[in-house]
């Protein structure tokens, strides 16, 4: 019988997760200088993200509203913020990457001045190679006292798994192809 990859046995770690909505990440305060900020970085300055009075007066929003990409942009946060088991294996992870989303809905607009957070629960947990696993979560952004969320979505990302000192990554994204070099550190 052969031995187990670092990757198959992260997986036989993850199945207990699959399945389970975790705990949600605390609650976010959408500020104006934020999504004003945002515009700036993103160079989208539509007035209904930038422009309170306009987007009062010419819009059924009532206010700006926060672009979908900024919402979007702070899952990574959101993730960070949400506690981990400690029997997770998480814990023996090197890194995260994002690796791509599907069935992305933006399914409410997030008003300037409101809160937002994000749940997540794992779907699928497969490997890519002796080291990666792809991981599937099903995340939704919630806007505090809401029906609807912001945002709905399926996010892949790979995990690295492994010791930081046993492994160095190198990577490479062209059209969806990731390039890993390995080797041990000397130091």
């Amino acid at each position: 019988m052969s031995e187990l990859s670092l990757a198959e046995s992260t997986i036989e770690r993850l199945e207990p997760f699959i399945g389970v909505e975790e705990d949600p990440s605390p609650w976010f305060d959408v500020t104006q200088e934020n999504v004003t900020a945002f515009a700036d970085l993103t160079h989208d300055h539509n007035f209904i993200h930038v422009d309170p009075e306009r987007s009062a007066r010419e819009t059924q929003f009532g206010g700006t509203i926060a672009h979908g990409f900024y919402s979007l942009s702070l899952l990574s946060y959101f993730f960070d913020q949400m506690p981990v088991p400690e029997n997770s294996p998480f814990h023996d992870a090197v890194t995260m990457v994002n690796y791509g989303m599907d069935k992305l809905r933006f399914a409410s607009p997030v008003a300037v001045c409101s809160r937002i957070r994000a749940k997540r629960k794992m779907s699928s947990a497969r490997p890519k190679g002796p080291e990666w696993v792809q991981i599937t979560y099903d995340v939704t952004v919630e806007i505090e006292n809401e029906p609807k969320p912001a945002i709905a979505t399926q996010w892949h990302v790979l995990m690295i798994c492994g010791q930081p000192s046993e492994l160095a990554i190198c990577l490479l994204s062209v059209s969806g192809l990731i390039i890993v070099a390995n080797h041990t550190s000397t130091a």
